[in-house]
């Protein structure tokens, strides 16, 4: 897409409330937020993916409409678990359940209708669930949301995870994420191994991604690997 056609994020319909990688969270009021794309997105299979699945009781905000690169959404009041763990307000060992729980809840959703597997969020961490005050944990973030096999979207999370622990640059950082893989790893129902490869081609194509986190992709899943063979 040529940047002429990509959506000025300074006009906004009400003030900034995050910036992301590929889109950007405008507040309307109390209750809504926009979450408008840069560049051309179809909507329509995130928007399927987050009502089937709060059809089936799993804690998605709820969609009241979406239009061109505009998703408007529930607003959600609470710190993502990733300030949480930051601020010592949640333990290491009950942010690997809570995650562990999520997969859990998540893939034991029905398939959506004339589908053959299940929902697979793809970028299932600690910054897309936000605690909120009136739903408890909410996962957030379904750009990338599609269907698959569960232990595929463990893997990921896994990967996800261990990314951090690699990375030398922050020892305080890294020490933390290795604890909370192993307590994810530990909680979690479904044997990441056998989709690893898998798991970091996505990560590999996450356009996120700068070239030195693209790096620790490898080294990630190595550890992964390690952790489940202890």
């Amino acid at each position: 897409m040529r940047s002429s056609e990509a959506t000025d994020p300074d006009a906004g319909p009400g003030p900034v409330l995050t910036v992301g990688s590929t889109a950007v969270i405008y507040l309307l009021d109390d209750e809504r937020v926009v979450r408008r794309y840069r560049e051309q997105h179809d909507l329509s299979r995130e928007v399927e993916i987050m009502r089937h699945l709060g059809a089936h009781g799993f804690p998605v905000p709820e969609v009241f409409a979406a239009h061109g690169l505009d998703l408007e959404m529930e607003r959600l009041h609470g710190p993502t678990l990733l300030q949480s763990l930051a601020a010592g307000e949640t333990g290491i060992p009950e942010a690997g359940h809570l995650l562990a729980d999520l997969h859990r809840r998540l893939h034991a959703v029905p398939p959506p209708p004339g589908e053959r597997d299940g929902v697979v969020h793809l970028a299932l961490h600690p910054a897309n669930v936000i605690l909120s005050e009136r739903h408890g944990p909410v996962l957030v973030d379904w750009e990338v949301a599609r269907t698959g096999p569960a232990a595929l979207d463990v893997a990921v999370t896994a990967v996800i995870i261990a990314e951090v622990a690699v990375d030398e640059d922050d020892v305080e950082y890294s020490k933390a994420a290795r604890a909370l893989l192993a307590a994810f790893l530990t909680a979690a129902d479904d044997d990441p191994v056998p989709h690893l490869a898998q798991a970091v081609r996505i990560r590999g194509e996450d356009p996120s991604l700068v070239p030195g986190e693209t790096a620790l992709v490898e080294p990630a899943a190595e550890l992964v690997r390690h952790f489940c063979t202890l």
